[in-house]
C-alpha cells in the first residue's frame, strides 16, 4: 500500500469518527440525553423512566420516596419488631393452674381426737395417737371444673392453683374437722401444657410445672431447631395474640425468653427471607438474609456492589410493597386489597451522606433491588452499534478507488 493510499484511509478513518459523532449528538439531542432507542438492549429502565413510572396504568398512585435519615427512622419506628417482653409482658410468676381433665389426689390431716374422720388409718410416719390422714380416691377435674370432697361438695377448682385448692377444703372443713390440713397433688397434668410445632426435632406438649418454664426451654424439651439458628423464627400464639421474632433474638436477648402460660403454641418457623438484584449490579440474583434483618448496604455488598462501567449511582431503587400506613405518603395513595402501597424508594449513592443513610435502611423480604444504567453506558452501547454497522462501509468507500 502506497503513501497516498494510508493517507486515503486516515482521512477516511477521520471523517467516519467524525460522522458517528455527529449522527450520535444530534439523536441524543433529540430524543433525549438519556433515552434511546427501544431496540437497544438494556437490562432495565432508566432512572429518568423510573422516576417517570409514578402513574403506571394498572398500579396508580405508586409512591416514590427519597431515602434519607428521616425516612429512615420513620420506617424503622413503623416496623419496630413487637417484643415478646412488650406483647406477653415481663411476668415472671409461673401460672400453674388446675384445669378440667386433670387429675388431683386430695389428702386430709385432722388433729387428735379426730371429729370427722376418726376411723381413717392412722398414718405411720406420724407415729401413733398423733394426726389422722385421709386420702381420698384420685379424681378428675370434672367438665365444669369442680371436684367432689366428702363433707364439702363441689369445690371449684378450675383456674386455680393447687395452694387456693387446699385453702379452699381447708377453709369449708372448719367446724366439722379438728384443725384440718389438706395436701392436693397433681397426678396428671392435662390443661397446663404448652404444644410445640414446627421445625423442631420432636414436636408434642410439654407439661408446665411451679418452677415457670421459659420459651427456649420448651424448645430445648423439644430437641432442638432443625435449620441454621439465624434463619429460624419463633412463633407464640396466646389466646387471640400471636407475635413472631427471631430466635437469634430471643437468644441474645433475655427479656424475650418469655415465660410460659397453659395453653401457648410455639411454632418453629423457617421461611427462608430473600430479595431480588437486577440491573447494574455485580450480579442478578436472589439474595437470601437472616431472620434478623440486612441492610441496603449489605445487601449491595452481597449483589457485588455497582457496576463500575454501567452503574448510574444517582440511579439505586428499592420496588417493595408497604404498609399503607408506614408513612406519610407524598401523593394519594392507592392502596391493595391487602393494605398495601406500591413504592419506589430512591437513593443517590452520589451523595456521600447515602452511605451512612444505607446502613439504617432495612431491606425487607420480597423486595427487588434495582440499579439503572448510567446515560454514558446507554450512549457507549449505541455507539457501539452505529460503529459496528458502518464503519467497514466507510472503509470499503475509502479503499475502493485504489483497489
Amino acid at each position: 500500500m502506497k503513501a497516498n493510499d494510508l493517507k486515503n484511509v486516515s482521512h477516511g478513518i477521520f471523517r467516519c469518527v467524525r460522522l458517528l459523532f455527529v449522527f450520535t449528538s444530534a439523536l441524543a439531542l433529540m430524543t433525549g440525553c438519556s433515552t434511546y432507542p427501544g431496540w437497544i438492549s438494556s437490562s432495565g429502565a432508566s432512572r429518568e423512566q423510573v422516576q417517570n413510572k409514578q402513574d403506571a396504568p394498572g398500579l396508580g398512585g405508586i409512591q416514590l420516596v427519597e431515602v434519607n435519615a428521616t425516612l429512615t427512622r420513620q420506617l424503622r419506628a413503623s416496623r419496630k419488631a413487637n417484643l415478646f417482653s412488650e406483647s406477653f409482658g415481663l411476668t415472671t410468676q409461673p401460672n400453674f393452674v388446675v384445669g378440667a381433665g386433670d387429675v388431683l389426689e386430695v389428702s386430709v390431716w385432722e388433729a387428735p381426737p379426730a371429729m370427722l374422720f376418726g376411723g381413717a388409718a392412722v398414718d405411720p410416719r406420724m407415729g401413733p395417737a398423733t394426726t389422722r390422714v385421709t386420702t381420698f380416691p384420685e379424681q378428675m377435674v370434672s367438665s365444669d371444673g369442680t371436684i367432689n370432697i366428702p363433707f364439702v361438695g363441689h369445690v371449684p377448682v378450675d383456674q386455680h392453683d393447687p395452694q387456693w385448692i387446699e385453702e379452699e377444703i381447708a377453709k369449708r372443713l372448719q367446724h366439722k374437722a379438728n384443725q384440718p390440713q389438706i395436701m392436693v397433688r397433681v397426678i396428671k397434668n392435662a390443661t397446663s401444657t404448652v404444644t410445640v410445632v414446627g421445625e423442631v426435632s420432636t414436636s408434642g406438649r410439654m407439661p408446665l410445672t411451679a418452677r415457670g418454664e421459659r420459651l427456649l426451654d420448651a424448645l430445648a424439651t423439644s430437641g432442638g431447631v432443625r435449620q441454621p439458628v439465624n434463619k429460624m423464627t419463633l412463633q407464640v400464639t396466646r389466646g387471640n395474640l400471636v407475635q413472631s421474632l427471631p430466635l437469634q433474638t430471643i437468644i441474645q436477648d433475655p427479656k424475650q425468653n418469655i415465660v410460659l402460660q397453659p395453653g401457648d403454641v410455639i411454632t418453629a418457623l423457617y421461611q427462608p427471607l430473600s430479595f431480588s438484584v437486577l440491573g447494574a449490579t455485580g450480579k442478578n440474583e436472589e439474595v437470601n438474609f437472616e431472620t434478623q434483618g440486612i441492610s441496603l448496604a449489605q445487601a449491595l455488598a452481597r449483589s457485588g456492589g455497582l457496576n463500575d462501567s454501567r452503574a448510574d449511582a444517582r440511579g439505586v431503587f428499592i420496588f417493595r410493597f408497604e404498609d399503607e400506613k408506614a408513612l406519610d405518603w407524598p401523593s394519594a395513595v392507592q392502596a391493595t386489597q391487602e393494605g398495601k402501597v406500591a413504592v419506589i424508594y430512591e437513593v443517590d449513592l452520589r451523595d456521600p451522606a447515602s452511605f451512612f443513610v444505607a446502613q439504617g435502611f432495612t431491606v425487607q423480604n420480597g423486595d427487588v433491588l434495582y440499579v439503572s444504567n448510567a446515560p454514558a453506558a446507554e450512549l457507549q452501547k449505541f455507539m457501539n452499534i452505529v460503529t459496528t454497522a458502518f464503519y467497514p462501509l466507510f472503509v470499503a468507500k475509502t479503499l475502493k478507488p485504489n483497489i
